[in-house]
């Protein structure tokens, strides 16, 4: 049978796992009366643990919200699932400027870890590979990401003081709709306030954010995470490419995301028979245009190139290039 003390310690580790705690349940996960449940809040008092009664039909026991509890009781799972989050933060860029708080908030869990727990935890880091490469990520200052986020909740406009990727700074009033994460980097979308627009920003080129007094409406429509990926889309590049592929949104989707590519439906023309219907149009911006035409072979769907021309003359000299290879002779020596 567990002791008083193991019984308390277990009290603040359900406690510490949020929201309000009735006494029937308390009681039940510890194996004890109500009464004993109430002494044992009342040691966790003593110990200046600020443990929260609340009154009501659906009371019980909660903590203070905001204490920092010394020290914070984690299972073996929930600190190997703290560790690997931390570690995929870091991979993923998904921290804050202070780039070592990660580092130190790992050093600390790992160092207070059970040896048997901390050996499995090495043996997966070691054992574990990524498909991409660690690198620097410009990551946004965690003030500014918290500020932001905060404008987001309660509808409020913000000040924000902006470098845009040309250099130039300026000051703005942005309507944030939401936050998002995308690649590595952080990303806000809202109304820039002055030009009466919707419009991207990177969190890591905001230097300063601040509250204004008012509130306004968020638009109905497109998510954050979509406004942010049609943003992407339309971002002028060197080429415009239009083609028409005949396939389900999936299937192109599958190739050709919303960050890269807007699809629309293709309605037939006058004249055009029946084998029109069942297309998209599919309009696209890229700096070069070599990777479309083995990406469209890859597709395996039926397209056509509406522009440009030289888009035409890149599959073709790919389709000539693969049949050459499809008749060629094998080598002699191969074929002994």
């Amino acid at each position: 049978m567990p002791r008083p003390t193991g019984r308390v310690l277990t009290l603040l580790e359900l406690l510490q796992s949020g929201g309000t705690r009735t006494v029937a349940e308390l009681a039940d996960r510890l194996g004890v009366e109500g009464r004993t449940v109430r002494r044992y809040v009342d040691q966790l008092v003593e110990l200046d643990v600020p443990v929260e009664s609340v009154r009501g039909r659906y009371g019980g026991y909660r903590l203070a919200p905001g204490y920092r509890l010394p020290p914070l009781m984690l299972s073996d799972d929930e600190a190997l699932a703290v560790l690997l989050g931390l570690v995929a933060g870091r991979r993923a860029g998904l921290t804050t400027a202070e780039r070592t708080a990660s580092e130190t908030a790992s050093a600390k869990i790992r160092r207070v870890l059970p040896q048997r727990v901390a050996r499995r935890l090495d043996t997966l880091l070691d054992a574990l590979a990524f498909t991409d490469r660690p690198g620097e990520f410009d990551t946004p200052d965690a003030e500014v990401l918290l500020t932001v986020a905060d404008a987001v909740r309660h509808r409020r406009p913000l000040s924000v003081r902006y470098t845009d990727r040309d250099g130039r700074r300026s000051e703005r009033t942005l309507h944030a709709y939401g936050v998002v994460a995308h690649a590595g980097r952080w990303y806000v979308t809202g109304q820039d306030a002055g030009i009466g627009e919707d419009r991207t920003f990177r969190l890591d080129r905001i230097a300063a954010a601040r509250p204004l007094p008012g509130s306004f409406e968020a638009p109905e429509g497109p998510d954050p995470a979509q406004r942010l990926l049609s943003a992407f889309a339309a971002v002028e590049y060197e080429h415009e490419v239009t083609l028409r592929i005949r396939g389900t949104v999936e299937q192109i989707r599958a190739r050709l995301p919303a960050s890269v590519a807007s699809l629309e439906e293709y309605a037939p023309v006058a004249g055009e028979d029946r084998a029109a219907e069942g297309w998209l149009r599919v309009g696209l911006r890229a700096e070069r245009l070599d990777w479309l035409p083995p990406l469209l072979a890859s597709l395996d769907r039926p397209f056509v190139i509406e522009r440009p021309a030289e888009l035409r003359d890149l599959v073709s000299a790919l389709a000539d290039r693969l049949a050459s290879c499809a008749r060629a002779e094998p080598d002699r020596a191969e074929a002994e």
